[in-house]
């Protein structure tokens, strides 16, 4: 999720969209980011409000550990290595754009785009900008 700042909101908003579409999870790793634990914490302290008017008590384990979290960082190695020589970006709108085409790039030469196993990359990509 691209925010402008990187803060407990942020990060609030952040895992509240991952978790309206993935689900609540048990446990999540994190990088050593204040924000993202101040945002974790948010969230529990929203479920620990929710078993208080009758619901389940349910609260997400936080492990923050720097090199757990590295899997999911090398994914970012492609971003990094376009973004490198353009020295960053002059406005948050172009920064957004920019990235939302190169992540497309990347699902879709991986192969993580919808009816990947029976239909070309570029096939895929007419039909989304079509």
């Amino acid at each position: 999720m691209s925010s402008k700042n990187r803060d407990e909101f942020a990060a609030k908003a952040f895992f509240i969209k991952a978790i309206g579409l993935n689900g609540l999870p048990g446990k999540i790793t994190i990088d050593k980011s204040g924000a993202n634990k101040a945002g974790i914490e948010a969230i529990n302290l929203q479920l620990i409000i929710l078993f208080l008017f009758g619901c389940i008590l349910i609260q997400i384990d936080m492990c923050q550990i720097k090199y757990l979290n590295n899997i999911v960082e090398q994914d970012h190695r492609r971003i990094k290595r376009i973004i490198k020589p353009m020295m960053g970006f002059k406005s948050f709108h172009s920064a957004k754009a920019t990235l939302a085409g190169i992540e497309l790039y990347c699902m879709l030469k991986k192969g993580q785009h919808i009816d990947a196993k029976n239909s070309y990359a570029f096939e895929q990509f007419c039909a989304l900008a079509g």
